[in-house]
């Protein structure tokens, strides 16, 4: 095995040199250059060598090098061809790392997983280019993919929102789907000046544990999803508007009153001050009537 070497700004920028290598905006590509966030990531995701790595976007391999020292086994999914020229290179000396040059979105993540984990569940560590961040984060959770934990690094701001509880201004549809599947804990902030180029965002690692079993009983995973998306599409309208104006519902004003009374809320509610447990319940309530 190799010592992982391009958590050294210089070492990053000498490989970049080399290959004439030009940043994507496109591809949202933010390299890590600071080894004390690297070790923070590695020792947050607790990997070990009976573990599998789902890596998405590993870049030049940066983090790569440090995920294949601590687990038994490194699949890292690379949309931009220009860099797995660069990955074969940093990663060489590393027989225990595959790198699939496709689109995450359009990856069959649960069967790559199921096939190449044997069905057991992976730990997917990754710096997630940030404009596709939520969709990546809720594909894994929506398509079921068998996984343990997610360690990430997201925009500051949606680590906030994956957090976060009723009543905050930060507190939306994110927040309650990603703690519908998982418990969110973030494991620290990390400044623009330890990536190149730079983000113009603070950044921060978020810990999501998957959960064995959803923390509430919901009879339709997909309409709970539909209302509390609806719930949020326009914050300042009341939960009632929310769901009447909703095009994936259809309810009448009578039974969407009928229902918000029976969880003890009056008809100015919002869906900011529901809880998880109270949008299964309003979920539930449709699913029976």
């Amino acid at each position: 095995m190799n010592k992982p070497v391009l958590g050294i700004p210089q070492n990053t920028i000498e490989i970049l040199r080399k290959y004439n290598f030009s940043f994507q905006k496109k591809f949202g590509q933010n390299f890590l250059i600071d080894t004390h966030v690297l070790d923070k990531i590695i020792r947050a995701a607790d990997i070990n060598k009976e573990d599998m790595v789902l890596e998405i976007g590993p870049g030049i391999g940066t983090m790569t090098q440090y995920l294949a020292e601590a687990a038994g086994k490194v699949v890292a999914v690379e949309i931009d061809k220009n860099l797995i020229p660069i990955l074969s290179e940093t990663l060489e000396g590393y027989g225990n790392v595959r790198i699939i040059n496709e689109d995450v979105l359009k990856l069959d993540i649960r069967s790559l997983v199921e096939n190449e984990n044997k069905g057991k569940p992976v730990k997917v560590v990754a710096n997630l280019p940030y404009y596709i961040t939520t969709p990546i984060i809720m594909g894994l959770f929506e398509e079921h993919v068998p996984i343990e934990s997610i360690t990430v690094m997201v925009q500051k701001e949606v680590a906030d929102r994956m957090q976060t509880g009723p009543g905050s201004k930060d507190y939306g549809a994110l927040s309650l789907a990603v703690q519908y599947y998982a418990s969110p804990y973030i494991v620290a902030n990390v400044p623009p000046n330890c990536f190149m180029p730079r983000p113009k965002v603070g950044s921060a690692v978020i810990r999501l544990t998957c959960h064995k079993h959803p923390p509430v009983e919901v009879a339709d995973e997909r309409l709970m999803f539909h209302i509390i998306r609806a719930s949020f599409n326009q914050r300042r309208k009341t939960l009632a508007n929310g769901l009447k104006n909703s095009d994936k519902l259809d309810f009448s004003k009578e039974l969407i009153m009928e229902a918000i009374e029976r969880l003890g809320k009056g008809a100015s509610v919002r869906g900011e001050s529901l809880t998880l447990e109270e949008f299964a319940e309003l979920s539930n309530y449709f699913t029976h009537v």
